[in-house]
């Protein structure tokens, strides 16, 4: 089934691809496809906040800086700069649009929100709606979108896949509703905003992660996919086994939690001067290390020190969700594990979130703008979705209106042929599912090594060769989905082999240190079919 043509078609509904619809539906025709659900996105799970050079006692230098020195060499300069310089405008709008940032109640404060402090920041320059800002600035994002007459939203269908013409350029993208019935979407602009990829990892920050489908689907038209191996595990997860992942906001530490271990030790002191403040690849590999020296499962992270006062004020989400699990951390220290959170690699975009396939674009998670390099600093994730979505809006009402004017009979496609409504087997899906993340979350992350990742390679090629072997598997949605999941942790370990040396997130025990020159890796589709044609 075909839809009329749209002007822009937006996959994903989180902060990056709800901005840049309102950026661009005055001017164009706008299709948004979103979940049903808000909480199946990371924007609505972020806590913290966003990361801008907002008071007077900041600067964009100071900020571009620290930005830097956490990327570990790897940022690309010209898009950090980019990023904060076009910062405070972007934190603007969402303020001109209502977004209810928590207030400044010092008067002797010399801006009107409050700033808190986050890991790597050497500034108070976080602003946030409490702490669930991701929250406030979806719902506040989703009512406008809902508002607005040139914006139509399909929440009922779930996208595998772009269209492409014989000149190779990206003409819209294909799905299925909850029947697996196929359905076109054309246009001449698409938009890619469907997240990271936390979801190869067994334990995660965000209930729902994506798997990383929409970096697959760019790589299958030819994108370049950058930097895979840096992907970002979140010191502090609730540790919880029986229950679902819940992230315990960086901000609890910039308020001066504290970790401790086993023996209710601070054990961060001796290990960066930085603290609990460091950077979170630092902090993340030496809360595994307490773990892996000890039985306990988990640290802890205490801040009963700062009174229940200043926790209720600060973090009424978090004491409210640890409530609802028998945690009172007013009381009590939190146990907490590292948990995959960001990936900093993705679609390689330029500053307009434009990709190396014509009309095709990304923004947000899925794509690696070159921002946050070797490793992500704390907050400057919504940030990228905000300054790059307006970027790309830019981009797009720039194009002239000619560029829309294509006539409709240039772009006609039919998705895949599908065997009717072919019913696969769940458990053996979901088994195959959960065998990927317990090998990527074994081999390919806080620390790895060359025998784990060649052990991972040959677990992921072989469950792959599982899911072709499935009748159907590749013509039905979920089946498709998951194919896309393995090619792409396929790659992560690629190009983890790739890289000899440890750099941010990447930390080989057989590489422990750093080559003179830091180079960004980049993988392809081809690259990709030579792997799986080796030892067939």
């Amino acid at each position: 089934m075909s839809t009329p043509i749209s002007d822009v078609l937006i996959i994903g509904g989180g902060v990056a691809g709800l901005t840049l619809a309102l950026e661009v539906a005055d001017h164009r025709s706008v299709t948004l496809v979103r979940p049903a659900q808000d909480d199946q996105g990371a924007s609505r799970w972020a806590q913290g906040g966003i990361a801008a050079v907002l008071s007077p006692d900041d600067d964009l230098d100071a900020h571009i800086n620290d930005t830097l020195v956490a990327g570990d060499g790897l940022c690309d300069s010209e898009a950090v700069r980019f990023t904060v310089t076009n910062g405070p405008a972007a934190i603007q709008w969402l303020i001109d649009n209502g977004v209810p940032f928590t207030p400044e109640h010092d008067p002797a404060a010399r801006y009107p929100y409050h700033l808190t402090r986050e890991g790597g920041h050497n500034a108070r320059r976080i602003i946030h709606a409490d702490d669930a800002t991701g929250r406030a600035v979806v719902d506040t994002l989703v009512a406008k979108v809902a508002q607005h007459p040139n914006i139509t939203q399909r929440n009922d269908l779930t996208v595998v896949g772009l269209l492409q013409d014989n000149q190779g350029a990206c003409r819209g993208a294909y799905g299925s509703d909850t029947n697996q019935q196929w359905h076109s979407l054309t246009a001449r602009h698409t938009v890619l905003a469907t997240g990271g990829a936390s979801g190869l990892y067994r334990h995660t920050t965000t209930p729902a992660p994506s798997s990383g489908e929409g970096m697959m689907m760019a790589a299958e038209l030819g994108a370049r996919l950058m930097n895979l191996e840096f992907q970002q595990f979140h010191p502090t997860c609730l540790f919880d086994p029986e229950g679902p992942a819940f992230l315990i906001s960086e901000a609890v530490r910039g308020e001066g939690g504290h970790l401790l271990n086993g023996a209710g030790e601070r054990f961060m002191l001796a290990l960066d001067k930085r603290a609990e403040l460091a950077p979170r690849d630092v902090v993340a590999r030496a809360i595994d290390a307490e773990i892996q020296r000890s039985t306990l499962g988990h640290v802890w992270l205490d801040i009963r020190h700062l009174g229940e006062k200043a926790i209720r004020h600060h973090f009424p989400t978090i004491l409210a969700h640890c409530a609802s699990r028998g945690i009172d951390i007013t009381q009590q220290a939190i146990p907490v594990v590292p948990a995959a959170h960001y990936s900093c690699g993705g679609v390689a975009t330029n500053l307009q979130g434009a990709t190396k396939v014509a009309n095709l674009y990304a923004i947000g998670e899925t794509a690696c703008t070159g921002l946050h390099g070797a490793n992500r600093m704390a907050s400057n994730s919504l940030l990228e979705c905000l300054v790059f979505a307006r970027s790309c809006a830019q981009t797009l009402l720039a194009q002239g209106q000619e560029q829309y004017g294509q006539a409709n009979s240039s772009i006609g496609f039919q998705p895949p042929a599908q065997a009717a409504a072919a019913v696969l087997p769940k458990e053996v899906l979901s088994d195959i599912r959960q065998q990927m993340r317990t090998t990527m979350s074994q081999h390919v992350s806080i620390v790895r090594s060359e025998a784990g990742l060649s052990s991972a390679l040959a677990h992921l090629k072989a469950l792959l060769n599982s899911l072709e072997e499935i009748n159907g598997a590749l013509t039905a949605p979920e089946g498709k989905r998951l194919h896309q999941t393995l090619q792409l942790a396929i790659l992560t370990v690629l190009a983890a082999q790739q890289r000899h040396e440890s750099r941010g997130l990447h930390y080989s025990t057989d590489w422990p240190h750093q080559q003179p020159t830091a180079v960004a890796s980049s993988l392809s589709i081809n690259d990709l079919s030579e792997a799986l044609e080796k030892n067939r």
